[in-house]
């Protein structure tokens, strides 16, 4: 069973940093994505940045420059270094797996989730 697991969150100080690690167990055997999305109180769940297997990466605007996302595709994992954070980053943060299969077909495996507070 393929199975994201999100670690590393916390409550930072506006302008810390944090790093979170996404492991996948089980076994792929397809071409895939990773990525991290945040959810905020009473807001929709939003893209943060992904990673594809061969390194191509996308951010959304508000976080470029102050976030970084990394592969080991050895470890089935992808990180999050997150830098100059800002009480706005604070979220839920998942990660995501999409697996996307030679007929073009895509599938969505999600993490639990891990808290991100910045707050003074």
């Amino acid at each position: 069973q393929v199975q994201p697991v999100e670690s590393g969150g916390g409550l930072v100080q506006p302008g810390g940093s944090l790093r979170l690690s996404c492991a996948v167990s089980g076994s792929i055997f397809t071409s895939y994505t990773m990525g991290w999305y945040r959810q905020a109180p009473g807001k929709q769940r939003e893209l943060v940045t992904t990673i594809t297997s061969g390194g191509s990466t996308n951010y959304a605007d508000s976080v470029k420059g102050r976030f970084t996302i990394s592969i080991d595709n050895a470890k089935k994992s992808v990180y999050l270094q997150m830098n100059s954070l800002k009480p706005e980053d604070t979220a839920v943060y998942y990660c995501k797996l999409q697996l996307i299969y030679e007929s073009g077909y895509k599938y969505d495996y999600w993490g639990q989730g891990t808290q991100v507070t910045v707050s003074s």
